[in-house]
């Protein structure tokens, strides 16, 4: 029913209009809209062998991701465009997945600790900002509204709709807790297709405005489609980040080192 939102078989490359074009896969269905600055200016795409997930920025060089993102036993990029839209590979110099995380129950689809952090060898370009991590607060509730920011593919299959940043607000449903939150477009409510993170969004930061300052709630795991079927537009599956957000702090520390 639920899926890894880690992408099979996707090769990242530049066409004659310098245009990131993936195999199939997919990203934030159901009309998503582009994101604006405010929230491009935290969010990264993570490439690798097996596909590409994404991320967010909470320092100038760590990255937050999804752990199922970065398994081990392979090499990662974070992938940047430049000012002429040409993508530009940045080295990952370390990685580290939460102790608690068990890839064989997120293969599974069971709740798991599916949060990483990575360390760049490089720190990100200027017009990148670290996002802050969302403050202890009371639960999320039913009804919520929270936003979702994801790189990928904005239709199921389409390859060239891939290599955009796009957003979409989703409200909490279910029965959301410090293990997981799930989330689904308010105005189908999953019972047919709408808006809701799939393949390329794994890793997504999922943003708490409510205050008008956007914060990191947690990052997008999984995703089903209509009706709990396989697919996207359906339900997100959330990690949220309160259980592990002493670990996150105290690690993204230790791996972003002295601050010049």
């Amino acid at each position: 029913m639920r899926r890894l939102l880690t992408a099979l078989a996707c090769s990242l490359f530049l066409c004659a209009h310098a245009i990131f074009v993936c195999g199939p896969a997919a990203a934030l269905v159901g009309g998503a809209v582009n994101a604006d600055q405010t929230i491009a200016r935290h969010v990264v795409m993570l490439v690798g062998p097996h596909g590409f997930c994404s991320g967010v920025a909470i320092a100038r060089n760590v990255v937050l991701t999804a752990a199922h993102c970065v398994p081990a036993g392979a090499d990662y990029k974070l992938t940047e465009l430049d000012a002429a839209r040409q993508p530009v590979l940045k080295d990952i110099a370390q990685i580290a997945r939460h102790p608690s995380f068990d890839a064989d129950a997120a293969l599974r689809q069971r709740v798991t600790a599916d949060v990483a952090l990575l360390r760049l060898a490089e720190p990100l370009a200027a017009k990148f900002m670290p996002a802050p991590l969302a403050a202890p607060r009371r639960p999320v509730a039913v009804g919520d509204l929270l936003m979702v920011a994801g790189y990928g593919v904005a239709a199921r299959g389409d390859g060239r709709t891939g290599g955009t940043l796009r957003t979409a607000r989703l409200a909490v449903t279910g029965q959301p807790g410090s293990l997981q939150i799930r989330l689904v477009d308010p105005a189908t409510k999953g019972e047919r297709p709408g808006l809701g993170a799939c393949t390329g969004d794994s890793g997504a930061p999922v943003f708490d405005d409510a205050d008008g300052q956007v914060a990191v709630l947690g990052v997008v795991s999984w995703s089903t489609g209509p009706a709990l079927s396989d697919g996207c537009g359906g339900l997100t599956g959330v990690t949220p980040l309160g259980r592990y957000r002493d670990w996150i702090v105290t690690t993204a520390a230790k791996l972003a080192g002295p601050t010049p």
